[in-house]
């Protein structure tokens, strides 16, 4: 018999090494000689680290999740705010929030087509909401309902911020072929004016308005975050407590749900369109629809029985309530000067030693500080200072790294630059007269007419302005400076600075004063506190010292207009200069000029403020200030202002004479709060040259004396055609100058001078709209 033999299979080829070809050639773990990462305790340790801090981490956003859940929707929250706006004229809102009211209802009685709010429990939903319906081309009411949830509304919600949004669309065909074709063709339109997770829903049958209720109360809802760092109440009821008819003020009553955060009796509030106010008291309220004690009763009669029902009363401490303060009082003698302590002395003692080891010392005029010298032009030629005293009443420039007396590192570009020199020791005859010399006034005017409006399509400049003939040009630009360079010259912020500076308060450090606040309003709401009240609460806020005609107005309006009033923050009704980045809107053709008046909605406040535009300066601390807001491109804009802390949407309308319904001018945001920021208006004072002799050229009309080319010649001067140089002296009387330039001038050039002030925004006559 033949032997057995043993069958044995070739091995599979594969790409890859399966998994038990790889435990062959594995070491053992008590292998001492193991190749390979270390399987230490610290690794072991690193990743169940890592795991578990993984875990805690969806755990929190978990829990955070849920309380927000079980905030907007428990049974102690308030109620949820739905507000409706029609997109077009044709639109039945009314009819729309009528068939809401009624599915939310258990009874009708509780539905009224005439007001604007209605507040209904569902015991069905589980759900308690508010329905308001926004009026079509009622822009300031459609704002004020957007901020507590047409083209130019849909772009003022995008910029405020939009919270959770659905579209509903009503009035579609009855076949569903037809109906689910238009729903569609609206859904491709307006996706792309509303966010992403934007949802279409019919809603013209009850069905579908059930479907989109159950929907709706699990929806999570989205708000800006401006919105939820401060506590804010809508009012449904506006009263008023008349003390003293005489003294023109009142108390306040406002009744309604508080929202998003804790509210204190100490902090201040802001009531929209009439300003900052102090509490006097708040009233905890019973609540007056409530999920578990829904019975079918009128709800007049429900409101009038709850409103008397006070469970608390919480009264501000004096010690610990925020005093209103909005403007600094200014002190006369704050710039008055004192007798000098021993200590100065010293200090001024010490200084002059030091300075008298230096070898070279300037020749100022007296009471000349630092910064005051570093205006002021050192005379080193004698040619250039034959007419003499123009150190001390002259015109000052920045001279920033270096000056005309270095000829060489001026014009070290050019290849003239080493005759420059000569060429200044050259000199004109005396007695050479300008062809202007014998013209009469009338002569002379319609001269620089004609070549003023010769050049008036090579005006590519805006900021170019024409001195005037009547009076003198050190008289007229007096508050004007040249400036070496508009980049790097220094410029003191807080030199000769205005009267309103007195009145407004600045930061250390805005960023930090910023994070504290924020972080003393957060432990707030973290502790439990007994002059606070809880968010979801139905209270009575008696304010205090309202002004008597802005409550009438609020009283009656109350029920066609939403009126809100927010928790302030520490230091939110004090004035300082705030800054903005703005784009005009498209939609708005008329210019914007500077300083015009103009109404800020920031936020959740709205005030009346001119501001002063100006160029968006990365590059340094100076910006140009800008006589329009030109389209196109953003702008920074410099108010008087109540500090907001940013960043907080911006809604800049305007009201037009003889309309009551005001325009959206701009758009844009909340940049910073910063009064020294420094924003200068230049002009440019242009010339003509008569005679060109190389280098060299005769320049007349920009002045029209020859002091004031006495007063202007430390100022450079520059050329359209590209060239630098200086005014060497005045020729003749009527202001006609000699020129010196770092390159070969044309005759068809002009000669440019920049000339700088600082601007500065201009205060309000009044400060809020009082509900215009």
């Amino acid at each position: 018999m033949g032997r057995s033999r043993l069958q044995v299979n070739k091995a599979h080829k594969t790409r890859f090494s399966s998994k038990s070809s790889r435990n062959l050639h594995r070491t053992s773990l008590q292998d001492s000689g193991r190749i390979g990462k270390s399987d230490s305790n610290y690794v072991k340790g690193a990743r169940a680290a890592r795991v578990q801090r993984g875990k805690m981490l969806r755990e929190q956003k978990r829990a955070a999740v849920l309380k927000e859940k079980r905030a907007s929707g428990g049974l102690n929250s308030a109620p949820r705010v739905m507000v409706l706006f029609p997109l077009s004229a044709s639109v039945d809102v009314n009819s729309l929030g009528e068939d809401v009211l009624k599915l939310l209802s258990t009874d009708d009685s509780g539905v009224t087509s005439s007001s604007s709010s209605s507040t209904v429990a569902s015991s069905e939903y589980k759900l308690r909401a508010t329905v308001l319906k926004a009026p079509h081309g009622d822009l300031l009411t459609c704002m004020e309902m957007a901020k507590i949830h047409c083209e130019t509304l849909k772009a003022v919600l995008r910029s405020i911020g939009l919270p959770s949004t659905t579209v509903l669309i009503r009035d579609l065909p009855s076949d569903l072929k037809k109906k689910n074709e238009l729903k569609k063709m609206c859904a491709s339109q307006l996706a792309s004016e509303f966010p992403e997770d934007c949802k279409f829903y019919p809603a013209d049958t009850k069905d579908e308005l059930h479907k989109f209720m159950w929907l709706f109360k699990a929806q999570r809802l989205t708000v800006p975050h401006w919105r939820s760092q401060r506590p804010y109440v809508v009012a449904q009821k506006v009263g008023m407590l008349v003390d003293d008819e005489s003294s023109g003020k009142c108390t306040l009553l406002l009744s309604g749900y508080l929202r998003a955060r804790k509210l204190s009796v100490n902090q201040l509030v802001h009531v929209s369109g009439v300003g900052d106010f102090q509490f006097s008291k708040v009233e905890l309220l019973k609540d007056p629809f409530p999920l578990n004690e829904r019975k079918k009763q009128n709800s007049m009669e429900l409101d009038d029985l709850h409103d008397e029902e006070v469970l608390k009363s919480v009264l501000p401490d004096p010690i610990k309530q925020e005093p209103l303060v909005a403007e600094n009082t200014p002190d006369p003698l704050s710039g008055e000067q004192t007798w000098p302590t021993e200590e100065e002395m010293a200090e001024a003692e010490a200084d002059r030693d030091q300075k008298q080891g230096k070898p070279k010392k300037r020749n100022l005029p007296r009471g000349t500080s630092e910064y005051q010298a570093a205006w002021i032009v050192d005379e080193t030629d004698e040619e250039d200072s034959e007419y003499g005293d123009s150190d001390d009443d002259g015109m000052v420039l920045d001279r920033g790294e270096d000056h005309y007396s270095d000829q060489d590192q001026d014009f070290d570009d050019d290849k003239e630059t080493l005759n420059l020199r000569d060429l200044d020791s050259e000199t004109h005859n005396d007695s050479e007269m300008m062809d202007d010399e014998n013209l009469t006034r009338e002569q002379y005017e319609d001269q620089i007419k004609k070549i003023k409006e010769a050049h008036a399509e090579d005006e590519e400049f805006p900021d170019e302005v024409e001195t005037p003939i009547d009076q003198p040009a050190r008289k007229r630009f007096a508050k004007y400076r040249g400036l070496k360079s508009f980049r790097t010259s220094s410029w003191d912020p807080n030199e000769s600075l205005p009267q309103d500076y007195a009145r407004i308060f600045a930061f250390d450090n805005v960023a930090r004063t910023q994070k504290l606040v924020l972080k003393q309003a957060l432990k707030m709401e973290e502790e439990s506190r007994d002059d606070c009240v809880h968010p979801g609460s139905y209270v009575r806020l008696h304010i205090k010292e309202v002004p008597l005609v802005a409550a009438s107005k609020l009283s009656s309006l109350v029920s066609t207009k939403p009126v809100i009033s927010y928790g302030l923050l520490q230091h939110e009704s004090k004035m300082s200069v705030l800054h903005f980045s703005v784009k005009k809107y498209d939609g708005y053709e008329a210019p914007i000029k500077t300083k015009e008046e103009l109404m800020f909605h920031v936020g959740f406040r709205q005030f009346i403020a001119r501001p002063v535009f100006s160029t968006d300066n990365f590059s340094s601390d100076k910006h140009k200030m800008e006589r329009f807001l030109h389209p196109g491109r953003f702008s920074l804009a410099s108010v008087y202002g109540p500090i907001s802390f940013p960043s907080l949407p911006l809604v800049v309308l305007k009201i037009s004479e003889g309309s009551d319904a005001p325009a959206v001018a701009a758009l844009g945001s909340l940049k910073s709060i910063e009064p020294n920021k420094i924003i200068l208006k230049k002009i440019i004072l242009t010339g003509y040259p008569q005679r060109v002799s190389k280098m060299k050229a005769s320049v007349r009309y920009m002045f029209h004396n020859p002091e004031d080319v006495r007063w202007f010649k430390p100022v450079e001067v520059w050329s359209k055609c590209g060239r630098r140089g200086r005014v060497k002296e005045p020729v003749g009387t009527h202001g006609a100058m000699k020129c010196i330039f770092n390159g070969v001038v044309q005759q068809h050039d002009i000669v440019c001078m920049n000339l700088y002030k600082r601007a500065y925004p201009k205060w309000p006559e009044r400060l809020y709209p009082q509900l215009l």
